[in-house]
């Protein structure tokens, strides 16, 4: 059995800002719940969430032998998550202008799981990060870390939602697991469904995809067009809004820095780039996913 506060150690140790515990179990009702989303198509062009439901709604059928997640989340707050003057032409999420958050967060959980096997030498399990399907918000729910606010993100009392998370998938029982998070702190706030530019909110905290700007500068693009608003790369008009965000404190982690400052980068700036630029000027960051030519097409006609 795994101390919990040996856990809690080394996720800080690890650079994370928070940890919370639970134990491995499926999520029923949220599997009906993301069943009904699918059925409703409102998960438009991401045909891959269709995929893998059992394993995504039990960490025990991902990972064999599982029997507890430590979800474990880090806060990238930056001035960047301020927003943007509205006529700004080329707008990017504020988590893209820093290291791709997947290769920062592997390596803090490295850390995290080297510094365990020191107490552990036959610890077992698998480090995730939005790279698998794992139903991680709701873990975070499950480990006491926060609610799903009514964009769909898990929102935590310290640091808004501005947050990105990482998980242990362990195959050992814990000594204490935390307690489930209870409700919503959201209350009658609507701030997110009135700021969304295309108004992709929908009640139950779901999102419609085909409408939502990330979906469509980030992922596989819907069929339908849509008025980006100056977004070139992801949204933050949901979170910028939020009164849980603009008390939540700056970044503490130095590694998710912004590499790069998007209000410097004028709609001509970014036309100019050529590829070796790009690269050498955004490689580091998610921005690389989607490539110069599909950014800079994000960029409207007119600017």
């Amino acid at each position: 059995m795994i101390s919990s506060e040996h856990i809690k150690r080394a996720a800080a140790e690890a650079g994370f800002d928070l940890c919370g515990i639970t134990a491995a179990k499926p999520l029923l009702r949220n599997r009906e719940a993301f069943v009904r989303w699918i059925e409703k198509g409102y998960h438009s062009s991401l045909s891959y969430l269709e995929r893998n439901l059992d394993k995504r709604f039990d960490a025990a059928q991902l990972v064999e032998g599982a029997r507890s997640v430590a979800v474990c989340a880090v806060g990238y707050k930056s001035s960047l998550g301020e927003g943007y003057e509205p006529s700004w032409p080329a707008k990017v999420a504020s988590y893209a202008a820093c290291e791709d958050y997947h290769t920062v967060i592997k390596s803090m959980l490295r850390v995290m799981a080297d510094r365990l096997r020191e107490l552990y030498p036959d610890l077992r399990g698998r480090m995730f990060t939005d790279s698998a399907p794992l139903c991680e918000k709701q873990l975070a729910v499950e480990a006491g870390l926060g609610w799903i606010g009514r964009q769909s993100l898990l929102v935590t009392p310290e640091l808004g939602s501005f947050v990105l998370l990482g998980e242990l998938v362990l195959c050992d029982e814990v000594d204490c697991y935390d307690t489930p998070f209870e409700g919503s702190r959201c209350g009658t706030c609507r701030a997110c469904v009135d700021a969304c530019p295309g108004g992709a909110i929908l009640d139950g905290c779901m999102i419609d995809t085909s409408r939502c700007i990330s979906c469509h500068t980030v992922e596989r693009q819907p069929d339908n067009r849509i008025d980006l608003h100056g977004w070139i790369f992801g949204c933050d008009m949901c979170q910028s809004c939020c009164p849980y965000n603009r008390r939540a404190p700056q970044h503490r982690n130095r590694r998710f820095d912004p590499l790069f400052d998007p209000r410097s980068m004028t709609a001509r700036r970014w036309r100019m780039l050529d590829e070796e630029s790009f690269a050498e000027l955004f490689s580091r960051t998610p921005l690389m996913r989607s490539g110069r030519s599909r950014i800079v097409a994000n960029i409207d006609d007119g600017e």
